[in-house]
């Protein structure tokens, strides 16, 4: 089973370091890691390639983080699927195909909350949307929901290894923002749409 766990886990890795974002701005002549906050996810995508961008950006980030769930639940069952959903997020924000320098992983967590744990991730990623609709912080949408999705997991599934590997979810996400905290305690955060400053 160590064998599964560890082919999960190389799986997400790999998946998961195939960096959407900066597929996609090459096309379009441009490079994330240059340009808005230098961040290849889709919120900055959005940001220097408009909504088309932004949205192919989460799509792709969302279906690799989901194709690696669904092979390690076949892998390894639930465990395989938590490994492999782990991992994709890793990947992705530390892909070793563009020097380490990757995303925020929120679509990826998005397909590995949607898929692992259904109406838990349905009602985080929801708050997320609302959150993102009222107050336009798309980093302050994605950490409600990497900490909704935490207590959610806390108080409905056995504390390990479940709510365990949700707090290690939510501990990469604030890890990954601390930029934005940052900013948004100066007052300096972008609002969605809104040109870096």
């Amino acid at each position: 089973m160590i064998i599964r766990y560890l082919l999960c886990a190389l799986i997400g890795y790999l998946l998961g370091s195939i960096s959407t974002g900066i597929l996609i701005s090459q096309k379009a002549g441009h490079n994330l890691r240059q340009e808005g906050s230098h961040n290849t996810g889709a919120s900055n995508a959005l940001r220097v390639l408009g909504i088309k961008g932004g949205a192919a950006t989460f799509l792709g980030d969302f279906l690799k983080a989901a194709v690696s769930v669904v092979a390690g639940l076949l892998i390894a069952g639930q465990y395989g699927g938590m490994i492999a959903g782990l991992f994709v997020i890793l990947g992705h924000n530390w892909p070793v195909f563009f020097d380490f320098q990757g995303g925020k992983g929120i679509a990826c967590s998005t397909a590995v909350l949607l898929i692992l744990f259904p109406w838990q991730g349905a009602v985080a990623a929801l708050l997320c949307l609302l959150v993102i609709y009222l107050w336009r912080y798309i980093s302050v949408g994605s950490l409600t929901m990497l900490t909704v999705f935490f207590l959610l997991i806390l108080f409905t599934q056995p504390f390990w290894p479940y709510a365990v590997w949700a707090l290690i979810l939510m501990a990469l996400g604030f890890y990954r923002h601390r930029s934005n905290l940052e900013r948004l305690k100066n007052g300096t955060e972008n609002k969605i749409g809104q040109k870096a400053k």
